[in-house]
């Protein structure tokens, strides 16, 4: 479909009703209240915080603000206070966010730039230019997959424009023709840079028609061009017609950041645009054609200033928030944050299983958990590369696209930022998505999505929201070899840096489809490692039907008294068989399946530690800079009085993974220099 222009100047507003008009008036003279009002404060010193002005902006969100109800979803930005102002978001309790208080909307803890409240609608607010737009995506996902008619509205700059977050989710929008209204306000700078310099688009809505979706464009300060192009994009997304790119033309008439003048306009510039800022138009619009009077309007806006000047007021008397809010909401259980000198148990062993159980791979037991979950409930979806009919790359979802139906087993485009995206804003809708990425490497394509968006989104909403959603990372190396530096890496670390994420790493089938069943109903974002080494070659026995492997537990895969092992992923069954070998020489080795690396079972590693007196942490991961450090400084610094000599580590050469099988085998530890490094610890 091609991108339709919709450019009209301000003419007779027939078809508009009076009431919609008011209603438009009263929400940007509210919207110009807070900021005049955080301008003055700021320069008078009444109060600090970051602020990005939001002046000559405010006719786009109120010309949707009529046309979007509490239920719709929006996505918004740092410089989104008009957004929110529109949405409904109470003035009071956003000054006390502003100011960092215990009564604000999020507690102080997200503050304006992550701004959320799911009570009007507001779901999203990221300070990272660009990256609503994929999670608009997963909000429109479950709202059309639950068929409640539900719009979501992401608003980004024209400085958004450039960021490849934003070009996957308009394609993958596009593709699944998704309710999302992509609102472009374009204020024909970003940030300092006009666009003529940053890119050759004459008009950003010429993009629609690339990705095969309908654009609009609209002259973002008329209020009445303004409006019917929202009420046109509003109707056609809830028709069911697919996305919209809307690019509203306006102007920012201050500074990028703060309230200094607005040094990108000269003079000339900026007195004209002050002439043809929204509000003035507006005013005169409504009183040449007798919609409203002089003193109406002014009462209007009389009484935005006293809702701004009472809310100020109100939210500077309230109590700071205080320190301990720190490790609130960070996990849904307060004792999963690692805090030095405390070593909770979180669960007891699963113990053995005596039940009905099938023999299966580690991909089978893959398979089987993403069945039994989707077949529990209909907020289980799955999305990936190529995860509908062909089954995924490794064919762990064969056969549930034909069981589930193409609206919960979504093979999408190959982008990795929009997967994660899309599953980040499904999860905020109360979906239990599972996101599989192909390979751990590509991590570093959407880590800005898993890192600011999924593990942090509990604590800067201050817990009015969580994000359950399950990734599902494959990583080498590969059975077969090959596949060298850009498919093979072991990059648990990067995630375990994170604060709000969890980290697991199965050896066994048992135990893939116990923590990937697990995490599927954890109330968190969890990333489970499969390991290619392991998905078909490994085999077992797989308890049947909703088999749960508490996280935060550790496994003894074989107990002895010399030395523990502390490891995971396929080094477990590297550390059992140099166990094997170094018995027949006396010497016992106890090979503790650490499992869970974030919730860590610590207790299982003292106990383990204090027996042996000896510890080696093994990774298939680097050593350096690695996993296995962590856990070696912390039995160090717990248990030195008791040890023989301090825990020792095992890992990866520090080098990019080489293609040829040879280069990688000697990189990654293996049965035999695991056995040769075991001798030297315990025999000195």
């Amino acid at each position: 479909m091609n991108a339709e222009t919709r450019d009209q100047r301000s003419g007779r507003a027939e078809g508009i009703s009076a009431t919609v008009l008011k209603q438009i008036y009263r929400e940007m003279v509210r919207i110009s209240a807070v900021d005049v009002g955080i301008r003055h404060g700021l320069a008078a010193g009444k109060f600090q915080f970051n602020y990005w002005p939001v002046t000559g902006q405010e006719a786009i969100p109120a010309c949707l603000a009529p046309l979007i109800g509490k239920d719709d979803h929006l996505v918004t930005t740092y410089r989104g206070w008009h957004d929110h102002v529109a949405k409904g978001v109470p003035l009071r309790e956003a000054f006390a966010e502003a100011f960092g208080r215990v009564d604000g909307i999020n507690r102080g803890k997200g503050g304006p730039p992550h701004l959320v409240d799911p009570d009007c609608g507001a779901m999203l607010t990221t300070a990272i230019v660009g990256a609503g737009a994929p999670v608009a995506n997963g909000l429109a996902l479950a709202a059309k997959a639950r068929g409640t008619g539900r719009v979501t509205v992401v608003n980004f700059g024209d400085g958004a424009t450039s960021i490849g977050a934003v070009h996957e989710a308009v394609n993958m929008a596009g593709a699944l023709r998704l309710p999302v209204l992509f609102m472009l306000q374009n204020n024909q700078i970003g940030e300092y840079t006009p666009v003529a310099e940053y890119t050759a688009t004459n008009q950003f809505v010429d993009r629609a028609s690339g990705y095969g979706i309908k654009g609009i464009r609209a002259d973002g300060n008329d209020i009445v061009a303004m409006y019917r192009a929202a009420q046109e994009a509003v109707r056609y997304l809830r028709e069911g017609n697919g996305p919209v790119l809307f690019e509203a033309v306006t102007l920012r008439l201050g500074p990028h950041y703060g309230v200094t003048p607005p040094d990108h306009l000269d003079r000339e510039a900026l007195e004209r645009g002050q002439r043809e800022a929204p509000i003035p138009r507006a005013r005169k619009l409504l009183i040449e054609q007798e919609i409203a009077t002089e003193a109406e309007l002014a009462e209007m806006e009389a009484a935005a200033k006293a809702e701004v000047d009472d809310a100020i007021a109100w939210a500077l008397q309230r109590p700071q928030t205080p320190v301990s809010e720190l490790e609130c909401d960070v996990y849904d259980r307060p004792e999963y944050v690692p805090r030095p000198g405390s070593y909770p148990v979180f669960a007891q062993h699963e113990g053995a299983f005596t039940g009905p159980s099938t023999q299966l791979s580690v991909g089978g037991a893959v398979r089987d958990a993403m069945d039994v979950a989707m077949a529990a409930s209909k907020d289980v979806i799955l999305l990936g590369e190529d995860v509908g009919k062909p089954g995924g790359l490794q064919k762990t979802s064969v056969g549930l696209y034909d069981k589930y139906g193409g609206d919960r087993v979504i093979s999408t485009p190959i982008a990795e930022t929009a997967i994660i995206g899309a599953g980040i804003g499904a999860a905020l809708a109360g979906m239990r998505p599972i996101c599989e990425i192909m390979f751990s490497d590509f991590l570093g394509v959407c880590l800005d999505q898993v890192a600011n968006h999924a593990a942090k989104q509990r604590f800067m909403s201050a817990g009015k929201t969580s994000v359950p959603m399950t990734m599902r990372v494959m990583v080498g190396p590969n059975p077969m070899g090959g596949t060298g530096a850009q498919h093979t890496q072991s990059l648990e670390a990067w995630l375990l840096h994170v604060p709000g994420l969890k980290v697991v790493y199965p050896s066994t089938p048992r135990e893939a489809k116990g923590l990937l069943t697990t995490c599927i109903w954890d109330e968190d974002p969890c990333a489970i490692f499969e390991n290619l080494k392991l998905l078909h070659t490994q085999k077992g026995e797989v308890p049947q039907g909703d088999y749960r492997i508490p996280l935060g537990v550790a496994d003894i895969k074989r107990p002895g008294k010399d030395i523990s092992v502390l490891t995971y992923g396929w080094q477990v069954h590297e550390a059992l068989a140099a166990a094997s070998e170094l018995a027949g020489e006396g010497i016992d080795v106890e090979v503790v399946d650490l499992r869970s690396l974030l919730p860590l079972d610590y207790p299982t590693v003292f106990e383990s530690v204090r027996k042996t007196r000896r510890a080696l942490v093994l990774t298939a991961a680097t050593r350096f800079g690695g996993f296995s450090g962590e856990v070696a400084s912390t039995i160090n610094e717990e248990l030195h009085r008791e040890l023989h000599l301090p825990a020792q580590r095992m890992g990866a050469l520090f080098v990019p993974i080489g293609y040829a099988r040879h280069l990688e085998a000697a990189q990654m530890p293996r049965a035999a220099g695991i056995a040769a490094r075991i001798r030297e610890i315990v025999k000195g």
